[in-house]
C-alpha cells in the first residue's frame, strides 16, 4: 500500500504540468493572443496564396517545447503557407472567411469540454444546437418536425440526408442495382462519394443533360424518369444544386420538387454552398420551391463565414433518419426520459459531438442577421464589378451568375487557348497576391473566382485585377 501511494505521489506531480495554474495559463493565453492579434491585425496585407514548402521537422519526440516555439512554428509553417482561408483574398474554390468571434465560441467550448451529443449530458449545448436548426428550418421553409444535425461539413451532411433516402425507400440486397438517381454532372464530387460509402455505388445513376448555362433541365428529367419506370426500374431519388461549385448555379428547385412528388421519388437539394443567399432579396427568387425537398443541406461554414467544420442538414421524414443512427446502448441507459428533444447523437455518424453549434448562434445573437445579409449582397455585387472589369481587359466571361461564384478565360488566337490560360493561372499562383482556381467546362479550361469571404472587398478586386494585368504583360513578354 506504502508503494501504491508513493507512485501515486508521484505521478500526480509529473502530471501536474497538464493542469496550468492561474498565472501559467495567464501566460499561455497571452502569448496565443498576441499571435492571434498580430495575425488579425495584418489581414488587410496578407495575399491569397503563399507557394512555399514546409521546412518544418513535424515529428513528435516525446520530450517538452517551450510553448512560444510552437506557436512559432504555426506562425511560420502552417499560418502563412499555402492557401489563405481567412483572407479576402482568397477567391478560389467555395471560401469561407472565419468570423473571429467564432474563434472565441471555439474557445469557450473547448476549456468547458462540452459534449453535445446528447441532451442528459449538456442540455444547453442541445437547446443552442437546436435553435440553431429551427432558425434554418425557418429561413428555409422545412416543418418545425424536421429534423436537423450541424455537422462537420457538406460532406457528412449529405451523407446524412442520403442516407435517410436510402432507408426510406429500402434501397439493400437486390433492390441496389434496380433502383436510380437522377443528378447533375456539376453535383458536388461528395455526393457520389456518399453513395459509395453507404454502399449505392451499384445503383442506376442519371447524369442528365444540363442546359447551355448548366442547369438541370426538369423536363429530361421526367421523360427518363418514365422511361426507367416502363422498363422496370426503381427510380427513388433525385438531387438539384443551390449553388454548384464549377460555375454556383441554382436549378430550377421548384419545376424540380413538382416533379418529384408526382413521381414519388425523395427531392434533396444540396445548397451547401448557395443556400444562404436566401437571405438577399435579389436572389431570394432563385429558391422558390427550396422548401419542397425532403432534404436540404447548408454550410454555416461558407455563407455565414464561420471557421471550417460546420455544414447543417435538414430533413423532413424524422423516422428515416432514426432508422439509420437511432442505436441504444445499456450504458447509455440514463439519458432516456420521456419528452426530451432529439439528440444529436441520434441523427448522426458522429456520438462523440463537437459542439459547434455556438460558433454559428453566437455570432448571429451578438450582431443580428443585417450584417450577414450585407455581405453576401456584397459578394454578388463584387462578382458583377470584377466580370466588368475583366471584359475591359479583353477577357470572356461566363454567363451571368446566379450567385458569387463566374469564370472566365482569355481567348487567345494564336495557339491553343486552354493552354495559354493554363499558363496565366500558373502565373498567377506564382504572384499568389489574390488566388484564383480553375474547373473544366465542356473541355474547356477556365479561370474560377468565387467570393464569399466577409473580409472580400472592392479594393480586394481591384487588387486581383492589378494582379492579372502584370501576368498579362508577363505573358504577352514571352
Amino acid at each position: 500500500m506504502k508503494n501504491l501511494h508513493s507512485r501515486l505521489e508521484e505521478l500526480a506531480k509529473i502530471s501536474s504540468v497538464l493542469e496550468p495554474t492561474k498565472t501559467e495559463r495567464k501566460d499561455q493565453q497571452g502569448q496565443v493572443m498576441a499571435f492571434a492579434n498580430e495575425f488579425l491585425n495584418g489581414m488587410t496585407s496578407l495575399p491569397g496564396y503563399a507557394k512555399a514548402e514546409l521546412t518544418q521537422d513535424f515529428s513528435i519526440s516525446g520530450n517538452p517545447r517551450p510553448l512560444n516555439e510552437l506557436i512559432g512554428i504555426y506562425k511560420n509553417e502552417v499560418a502563412h503557407k499555402g492557401i489563405y482561408a481567412c483572407s479576402g483574398a482568397h477567391f478560389g474554390y467555395i471560401p469561407g472567411g472565419g468570423l473571429p468571434i467564432s474563434g472565441l465560441a471555439d474557445y469557450m467550448v473547448a476549456i468547458t469540454n462540452e459534449y453535445a451529443g446528447v441532451h442528459f449530458a449538456s442540455p444547453g449545448a442541445v437547446a443552442i444546437e437546436n435553435a440553431v436548426l429551427d432558425w434554418l428550418k425557418d429561413i428555409f421553409g422545412f416543418p418545425k418536425s424536421a429534423v436537423g444535425n450541424l455537422a462537420s461539413g457538406g460532406s457528412i451532411a449529405n451523407l446524412i440526408a442520403l442516407t435517410a433516402a436510402r432507408d426510406k425507400f429500402g434501397v439493400k440486397n437486390e433492390r441496389i442495382k434496380k433502383s436510380v438517381i437522377y443528378l447533375s454532372s456539376h453535383v458536388h464530387h461528395c455526393i457520389k462519394k456518399a453513395l459509395r460509402i453507404i454502399g449505392l455505388e451499384d445503383v442506376v445513376v442519371r447524369e442528365m443533360e444540363l442546359d447551355e448555362e448548366f442547369r438541370l433541365q426538369p423536363d429530361l428529367i421526367h421523360q427518363q424518369i418514365r422511361e426507367d419506370k416502363a422498363n422496370g426500374l426503381s427510380p427513388f431519388l433525385v438531387i438539384a444544386s443551390a449553388g454548384t461549385t464549377d460555375t454556383g448555379v441554382v436549378d430550377p428547385l421548384k419545376a424540380i420538387g413538382e416533379l418529384a412528388q408526382e413521381e414519388g421519388l425523395w427531392y434533396h437539394i444540396d445548397a451547401a454552398y448557395g443556400g444562404f443567399f436566401i437571405l438577399v432579396d435579389q436572389t431570394k427568387p432563385l429558391f422558390e420551391g427550396i422548401d419542397l425537398a425532403d432534404s436540404l443541406v447548408i454550410d454555416p461554414h461558407k455563407g455565414l463565414f464561420l471557421p471550417y467544420g460546420v455544414g447543417a442538414v435538414l430533413v423532413k421524414d424524422k423516422e428515416a433518419v432514426m432508422y439509420s443512427h437511432h442505436y441504444f446502448a445499456n450504458y447509455m441507459q440514463d439519458i432516456l426520459g420521456e419528452n426530451l428533444p432529439v439528440n444529436p447523437a441520434d441523427v448522426s455518424p458522429e456520438l462523440t459531438k463537437h459542439f459547434r453549434g455556438l460558433r454559428a448562434w453566437l455570432p448571429l445573437q451578438h450582431y443580428g442577421v443585417e450584417p450577414f445579409k450585407a455581405c453576401l449582397e456584397e459578394k454578388l455585387l463584387l462578382t458583377h464589378y470584377f466580370r466588368e472589369q475583366l471584359v475591359e481587359l479583353g477577357f470572356e466571361v461566363g454567363p451571368e451568375p446566379d450567385l458569387s461564384v463566374s469564370y472566365f478565360w482569355y481567348p487567345y488566337q494564336n495557339g491553343d487557348v486552354n493552354a495559354y490560360n493554363k499558363r496565366l493561372l500558373d502565373l498567377l499562383h506564382e504572384d499568389g497576391d489574390v488566388f484564383l482556381s480553375s474547373t473544366q467546362l465542356n473541355g474547356q479550361f477556365v479561370i474560377r473566382m468565387a467570393l464569399l469571404v466577409f473580409r472580400t472587398k472592392k479594393e480586394m478586386i481591384d487588387r486581383a485585377v492589378t494582379m492579372i494585368k502584370k501576368a498579362m504583360v508577363k505573358m504577352n513578354a514571352s
